[in-house]
Parts: structure tokens; C-alpha cells; sequence
């Protein structure tokens, strides 16, 4: 389908913290326990500071943090290079994330219901991430066992350069035939995916209770308080609109409302 309307007519929705995986767990635990293989200890909030790049650029990022930097000098005598990097992730960090997947699929409540009512306005529905490809087939296939149907799914293998680079969403536009970007939202939950969105001229979308922000389970995020849930939303959300979103939503179930919004602006 082609448009050169400023209608929206695609919808790119990210993966873990934002279609499934509420909390994005699945990409935690594998980087700190890669680098504790090691030596090197990170705590679950430092391996979510790069969270939404693509994995191997993740890595690179939590080496680059001073505090990890320092932590490899003193155990490796030296500093960290790009060789360390390569093996890191190819033999400890691809087979724990392989490991890890399968256990944190679950799509987000209200994630079907929202594609559906996208979809019966005609809307197409695709998906950029950070997996490499290994792991994102895992997850197209869970996805589908799930009834999550998607017109076209982009990896960053597949394109020069992962986010925030814009190319992944230009690769599902030239796929789907959908342009201009001023058509497009994409949805995420990090700062990465505002800012892929943004790079891409698309309309970008901030969800904040599954985020990787946020970084509860479902059940934690109910068991919190109103005002603790206020307070999360509050703080995330400016983050994303700082990075330059033009909404923010508690959960996917907001959606619809809010492409209908901005295709009206």
C-alpha cells in the first residue's frame, strides 16, 4: 500500500518493553552475566543504560561506561578493545541472550486488540529491535504463535547502521511502499527508539509502564500505588518527551487515540 497523504498509514512498534516482555528482561541479565564471565560486575540498571541499541553496539556502550572501563583494567591489566568485544559477544553474550529469549516472549496486554483496531483502519503494522537475527526469529515465531501478525520486520543486520539510525524504519517503509515519514509512528520504549523515530522523520510514540525505564514485571507494576505509578509515568515520560516524543502513553491500549491525534495534526 502507498500513500503520499500525511494520514497514517504504518505503524513500527518496537519488541521487548514495548510488544512483548513486559519490562524488558530478556537483553538484562545476559549482558551481566557475560561480563561477569569476565570479571567485570554490572548491576541490572547499568545493562539497561544502552538499552534499545542493537546488541553488540549495547555491549560496546556498557564497556564504554567510565565505572565498567575501570573494572576491565584492573582485572585485564589493560584496557578493553574492539577484539574483546567480538569475542565477548560471540561467545558469551549471543548464547545466554539465544538462552534468555524464549523465557520473557509473552506480548503485553491489549497488544492484539491494538493491532487489530489499527489494522481496521487500514493500517500497517511493522517492527525494528536490537536483536540480532538469531534472536529475533525466536521471537517472530513466538510472536506469531501468538496471534501477533506483522507486515514486515527489520533487524539490524539487515541495514548499515541500528538506531538511533533512522534506516531500519526507512527499510519497513521501502518494503511497504508507505512514505512520506510524516506517515509513520513508531513506538518504543527507550530513549533509542525516540530518537530512531525522530532521525527518521516519523512521529514517535513513548510507552512507559512495560518499558525498560521502568523496569518492573507486570505484577510489580500493579502492585505499586497510584501516586507510584504517577511519579514512574511523570519521570519517564520526560525523559522520552526530552528526547524529543510527541506523546507519551501509560500502556499500548492508548494507542489508537493517539495515532488518530497525530494524524490529525
Amino acid at each position: 500500500m502507498t500513500t503520499t497523504s500525511r494520514s497514517i498509514r504504518l505503524v513500527v512498534l518496537d519488541w521487548a518493553g514495548t510488544a512483548i516482555d513486559f519490562g524488558c528482561f530478556a537483553p538484562v541479565v545476559p549482558f551481566v552475566q557475560a561480563l561477569e564471565r569476565q570479571g567485570v560486575a554490572i548491576t541490572p540498571e547499568q545493562a539497561r543504560i544502552p538499552m534499545g541499541l542493537a546488541k553488540k553496539d549495547h555491549l560496546r556502550a556498557l564497556l564504554e561506561l567510565p565505572e565498567v572501563a575501570e573494572q576491565w583494567r584492573s582485572r585485564h591489566g589493560q584496557s578493553w578493545d574492539e577484539s574483546d568485544v567480538e569475542r565477548i559477544y560471540r561467545e558469551n553474550y549471543i548464547p545466554l541472550q539465544l538462552g534468555a529469549v524464549s523465557d520473557h516472549d509473552r506480548l503485553v496486554p491489549g497488544l492484539l486488540d491494538v493491532v487489530a483496531e489499527l489494522r481496521s483502519r487500514g493500517i500497517l503494522i511493522a517492527t525494528t529491535t536490537g536483536y540480532f537475527r538469531e534472536a529475533g526469529e525466536l521471537v517472530f515465531a513466538s510472536a506469531e504463535r501468538q496471534g501477533y501478525h506483522r507486515d514486515c520486520d527489520v533487524l539490524p543486520d539487515e541495514v548499515p547502521t541500528g538506531r538511533p539510525a533512522p534506516w531500519m524504519i526507512f527499510r519497513a517503509m521501502q518494503t511497504l511502499g508507505v512514505y512520506p515519514p510524516q506517515a509513520v509512528v513508531k513506538v518504543g520504549d527507550t530513549v533509542v527508539d525516540i530518537q530512531e523515530a525522530r532521525n527518521a522523520g516519523a512521529w514517535s510514540v513513548g510507552v512507559v509502564a512495560s518499558s525498560s525505564e521502568v523496569g518492573l514485571t507486570e505484577a510489580a507494576w500493579a502492585a505499586l500505588s497510584e501516586k507510584e505509578r504517577r511519579s514512574r509515568i511523570d519521570a519517564v515520560g520526560e525523559r522520552f518527551r526530552e528526547a524529543g516524543a510527541h506523546a507519551v502513553i501509560e500502556t499500548l491500549v492508548e494507542l489508537p487515540a493517539v495515532v488518530d491525534d497525530v494524524g490529525r495534526r
